[in-house]
């Protein structure tokens, strides 16, 4: 299940977890304009964990997500050959 909000300055998308198996706690991402978090509790300290992404670490992400294992470069349309 997820849920997702408009803030001010953000979306919001909270992961939780369900299920039959061992539940993780939830994990919330934050969708800023210039970057994206990441954040989960962490039970044995009771800290909230994050991660920041930059927008091009995210795209990178999104294209990992579809290709088999190696190393790649994604070439700006841009950019000369």
């Amino acid at each position: 299940m997820f849920t997702i909000e408009h803030e001010f300055d953000s979306t919001v998308i909270t992961l939780v977890d369900e299920g039959p198996e061992v539940l993780l706690e939830d994990v919330t991402i934050n969708a800023f304009e210039e970057c994206i978090t990441i954040e989960q509790l962490e039970p044995q300290t009771d800290r909230v964990q994050r991660i920041t992404l930059s927008m091009t670490q995210l795209r990178d992400l999104r294209a990992a997500l579809n290709l088999p294992e190696g190393v790649y470069r994604i070439r700006s349309s841009d950019a000369a050959d």
